[in-house]
């Protein structure tokens, strides 16, 4: 199937709305794959968390990790609930035991607790996915960027990586796996979103420094750098024009959806990557990562 087709070309209606943003509210729906990802239980026996794991790229890997055999622990903002059960529903439907964790991962104590959360209701820790980020276009560049604003996005998308991910090592067994994710922006940085190109670098730097530094305890760290993806997070934090053309400027001609990310996420959290430790793999319609 020729891939330029594949999916929706832009523009996409994705509705007026504010941050984080909703799926329900999206005229133009993302494709989590929920009726296209057929699992082959790769992941059997396995317990995930998946931060931001109630839409977007997060419920797409849910889904894909759940139709694997993992059980799977997601945390999202608490104005998020309804995207949250749905993907929680998915995750039950596919025969896994789904856990839900509202709550802000800017707050330390709370990382803390999602990673108790998922070795008390779990079992334990088997991969730790680094999705959950925030953005915020200023099309003004640095001048329009507040401190408020900087602080938000350094605290979602670095901190709350490194605390989430202190907090598990500890109960991360040999084979266990780390998957961050890092951005096309880390590359190709734009200046609307200067901030949070800035983070998307710091991911793959700490994703390489980590990957050498746990390898010796037999957990590999990877990450995916997404190109240009159709969540919510595109309406609720991009002006209309740049919504308009999302997409548009890859070689693939259109913007990405979930479901395409989602395999890229089974391949770093199952045994097929065994000898792939500190790699970024883009996946980013023909965007180079390099």
């Amino acid at each position: 199937m020729d891939p330029r087709n594949l999916y929706p070309e832009s523009p996409l209606d994705g509705g007026e709305q504010q941050p984080p943003g909703s799926t329900e509210a999206m005229p133009d729906r993302p494709d989590h794959g929920e009726e296209s990802y057929k699992g082959s239980g790769r992941l059997a026996g396995r317990k995930a968390i998946i931060t931001g794991g109630d839409s977007g790229i997060g419920r797409a890997v849910a889904i894909a990790f759940a139709r694997e055999g993992a059980d799977v622990l997601i945390s999202y903002l608490p104005e998020e609930e309804e995207d949250a059960a749905d993907t929680a529903q998915l995750i039950e439907k596919a025969g896994q035991k789904a856990v839900r964790v509202p709550g802000d991962i800017r707050d330390e104590e709370h990382c803390k607790t999602i990673v108790e959360r998922a070795v008390a209701e779990l079992g334990g820790v088997d991969i730790l996915v680094n999705n959950a980020a925030y953005q915020m276009a200023q099309p003004g560049g640095i001048t329009d960027i507040t401190t408020e604003q900087f602080d938000r996005v350094m605290k979602t998308n670095l901190y709350a990586m490194f605390w989430l991910t202190r907090a598990a090592v500890p109960h991360l067994g040999p084979g266990a796996t780390i998957i961050n994710t890092a951005s096309i922006q880390a590359y190709q940085s734009s200046a609307h979103l200067l901030d949070y190109a800035t983070t998307k670098g710091g991911i793959v730097a700490f994703t390489k420094a980590l990957a050498e530094d746990l390898a010796d305890k037999g957990v590999r760290v990877n990450a995916v750098a997404p190109g240009p993806i159709w969540t919510p997070l595109i309406p609720a934090t991009m002006h209309p024009e740049k919504v308009q053309s999302f997409g548009s400027d890859t070689p693939l001609g259109r913007p990405g959806q979930p479901a395409e990310l989602a395999p890229a996420y089974v391949y770093f959290a199952s045994p097929e990557s065994s000898y792939t430790n500190g790699e970024v793999l883009g996946v980013t319609g023909g965007k180079p990562v390099s």
